[in-house]
């Protein structure tokens, strides 16, 4: 039984969520608040096994809830809140923070089974991986230097970065550790619905990093030393026309019932980048990656997974594991250095 409390300002909110999770009989709710600082209290007193947190909330908002709970008495939040462009900033600092995931509140009747389906499968998925809060923290705490190599490249080379629920926190340990001088374009693809998180996403690893970071953008020239963002509600592929690598966004149908998909990127890659690709697999529910990572692989390209000990979320990255699809498995905050060392050999031929 997967103990749940719920948080949000709303009556009618908080009630909308017990009947959402009354529909699976492996949840349990264990009780709700109405405020951060009340969340904070019944989080100690109650030991739930996974929180849901509103952000916008009375006396203690949601982000100062989750800092505060993650500090004192740690447990797997979801934020629940709506995607508008400052809900997304809010959301990314949640994660940031140490919420592990977030579902985005609709006001559309014809959406509820959509997000009442997407609730508790996150609850059900993050439950079963059992995370260890306190390890992923503290990694969190892990500020490793950019590594630096002597570049000495010919040709087009891509690096692929697929990731899911936990995606966020671990795209900031490896983003920022990638050189600026990087002789390839870096794709990003991260589960993400249609709205601003991708946007406010790249904005923030642009900051932090030596790299450009955006989000893609149709037509778009691909150059080396930026990063790619699928925007979320749209498959991001690559194209090369007259040897000129753009960008193509599709608004196509969902894929392991995801949009953006890693497959579809990768298969993408393939085409254009042949053998010279280096794709890691991060974090995140699912079997999405497998099969793209299979075909880079078999294809004389280089793969990688996060190991389950430093691994949000360890479903992607078991399944491309056991699907034969990954040459190596490394920690998250080696995974830096493994693409660069790995770009460095395909650079010089071998």
């Amino acid at each position: 039984m997967i103990r749940t409390l719920i948080v949000d300002d709303s009556a009618f909110m908080r009630m909308a969520i017990r009947s959402m999770l009354a529909s699976s009989s492996d949840i349990k709710i264990v009780g709700d608040a109405c405020n951060g600082k009340e969340a904070v209290e019944k989080a100690k007193k109650l030991h739930p096994d996974i929180v849901i947190m509103d952000v916008n909330m009375p006396v203690m908002d949601g982000l100062t809830a989750v800092k505060t709970i993650m500090s004192t008495d740690p447990v797997p939040i979801i934020m629940f809140s709506t995607l508008t462009t400052e809900g997304s900033k809010e959301a990314l600092e949640a994660l940031h923070l140490g919420a592990i995931d977030f579902v985005t509140k609709s006001d559309n009747r014809h959406e509820v089974n959509k997000v009442e389906g997407e609730l508790i499968e996150k609850i059900k998925g993050i439950h079963k991986s059992n995370p260890n809060i306190l390890r992923l923290l503290n990694m969190r705490k892990f500020k490793g230097e950019v590594v630096r190599k002597k570049w000495g490249c010919s040709g087009d080379f891509g690096i692929l970065i697929g990731s899911s629920t936990g995606g966020p926190s671990s795209l900031e340990q490896l983003i920022p550790r990638l050189p600026g001088d990087l002789p390839a374009a870096v794709f990003v693809v991260q589960h993400m619905p249609e709205g601003n998180f991708c946007r406010q996403m790249a904005e923030r690893l642009d900051f932090l990093s030596e790299l450009e970071v955006k989000e893609a953008k149709n037509n778009e020239k691909i150059k080396n030393g930026v990063v790619y963002i699928a925007p979320g509600g749209y498959h991001m592929k690559v194209r090369k026309a007259m040897d000129v690598i753009r960008i193509k966004l599709v608004k196509g149908q969902p894929v392991h019932a995801v949009m953006p998909a890693v497959d579809v990127t990768a298969e993408s890659l393939l085409d254009v980048y042949g053998k010279n690709i280096v794709a890691s697999i991060l974090t995140g529910m699912g079997n999405d990656g497998a099969y793209g990572f299979k075909m880079i692989k078999d294809a004389g390209g280089s793969t990688i997974a996060c190991s389950e000990d430093t691994c949000v979320v360890f479903g992607m990255p078991k399944t491309a594991i056991e699907y034969g699809a990954i040459d190596v498995v490394k920690p998250i905050f080696e995974i830096p250095e493994e693409i660069v060392n790995r770009l460095e050999v395909k650079c010089n031929g071998k």
